[in-house]
């Protein structure tokens, strides 16, 4: 396989540092005091608009069946005009679910390309979602948007982590963006039933559509979409745990809020909070309604060791199994849809072994794909500078020209 290789000039000098001590008996508003070795999860405070209550017939309902349909106000994103659709969707357990997305609409053009977009999302309180984050200042990717949408397309940005807000479970995301399409097909109001659609996302959201891609031939096989792009995934969960988890990280935050992401979307397999101390359960309630910024400060360089009753919990069958389930790298289908991919070599998050393993396994398939390795760059880097050449790549696929390979 051939790698198409990048260089960065800078390195951002530095990661988040902060003095940030766990205070004992910090909890949210709502949320019953957990007991030790209670393995209830923690969830957040629902939304109180009624617009994501799920129906009592939505069981009868098929995915991507949509529900229901609202404008929003969407001046903030230039020329556009904007709906949410709630639609029905699966969670893990193969559960009817309620989704929902928002879409962005290029005012005067007719029959636009759809992105769907799968933002990051680190975070697990539900105003921190991207139907709420997009217009309350949280989703800090809100400003990128405007690319997409004065190139003429339209944008598709579901609220990939589900109804419960369960950060780390990829493989969900996966589910809920592709019924987010189906719905956006469904919404004949939207005037998109014909359009091309392809995914784009990065970190957490190239994590949504990696697992898309992926899942697409087996779970919607009928939807037809031109090509993926997708940079910075975390490829192996269970590799990111053993990294994150074990010593003090600045990074600590993120991985503590996939594990209680996790917990919710398995509560009868990632038994987390049963195994955590007085000190670790006053963080879980506290950050179960938080952003991604009240996340990384209050997580910062911790470890599972402080916040826990017993050492090792996370090489308990049943959680390794979990990670290792919504791990792309441990996925055996591949994408039938041509692919754009690039990663930065040292990245410290999501480590590059794990990534250039998928891109062997899809080469080794026959994938079209394209392999862009940023070789003096970590997580933040690529964000920055992967996007103009992956949206290129999907211009490239919506005028129907063939997909390029690196392989």
């Amino acid at each position: 396989m051939r790698v198409q290789t990048r260089s960065i000039a800078a390195v951002l000098a530095g990661v988040i540092v902060a003095g940030a001590a766990i205070l004992h008996g910090l909890t949210s508003p709502g949320l019953a005091t957990a007991q030790l070795g209670d393995s209830t999860p923690a969830y957040a405070i629902p939304d109180p608009d009624a617009f994501y209550r799920p129906p009592a017939d939505l069981a009868q309902l098929q995915p991507g069946d949509v529900v229901r349909v609202r404008s929003v106000d969407t001046r903030v994103y230039a020329d556009s005009m904007g709906w949410q659709l709630a639609f029905r969707s699966t969670n893990s357990q193969g559960d009817p679910i309620l989704g929902v997305t928002t879409v962005l609409v290029p005012r005067g053009v007719t029959k636009p390309p759809v992105l769907s977009y799968q933002a990051i999302v680190n975070a697990l309180g539900s105003q921190c979602a991207p139907s709420r984050g997009l217009f309350n200042l949280e989703q800090v990717e809100a400003p990128g948007l405007l690319i997409p949408l004065q190139r003429g397309w339209a944008v598709n940005v579901p609220d990939h982590l589900g109804p419960t807000n369960a950060y780390g479970a990829a493989r969900l995301g996966g589910m809920v963006t592709l019924d987010s399409v189906r719905a956006v097909k469904n919404a004949t109001e939207l005037g998109l039933v014909s359009s091309p659609v392809a995914l784009a996302g990065y970190s957490g959201g190239g994590m949504a559509s990696g697992w898309a891609a992926a899942l697409q031939p087996t779970y919607a096989p009928e939807l037809d979409i031109v090509g993926v792009v997708q940079g910075g995934v975390p490829a192996d969960l269970e590799q990111m745990a053993d990294l994150i988890g074990n010593e003090p990280h600045p990074g600590f935050g993120l991985g503590f809020a996939a594990a209680i992401g996790l917990e919710r979307e398995y509560p009868d397999r990632f038994r987390m909070s049963q195994q955590l101390n007085e000190r670790g359960l006053s963080l879980r309630n506290f950050l179960s309604n938080e952003c991604r910024r009240s996340i990384l400060f209050h997580g910062v360089f911790h470890n599972a060791g402080v916040l826990t009753r017993s050492n090792g919990w996370l090489n308990n069958g049943d959680a390794r199994d979990v990670l290792r389930e919504n791990s792309l790298r441990h996925f055996e289908g591949v994408p039938e849809v041509s692919v754009y991919m690039w990663h930065g070599r040292l990245d410290p998050l999501t480590p590059y072994d794990g990534i250039e393993e998928i891109a062997q396994k899809y080469c080794s398939a026959g994938v079209q794909l394209t392999f862009v390795t940023y070789d003096i760059a970590e997580h933040l880097i690529p964000a920055a500078a992967g996007f103009g050449d992956a949206y290129e790549y999907l211009a490239a696929r919506f005028r129907g020209e063939p997909a390029p390979s690196t392989c």
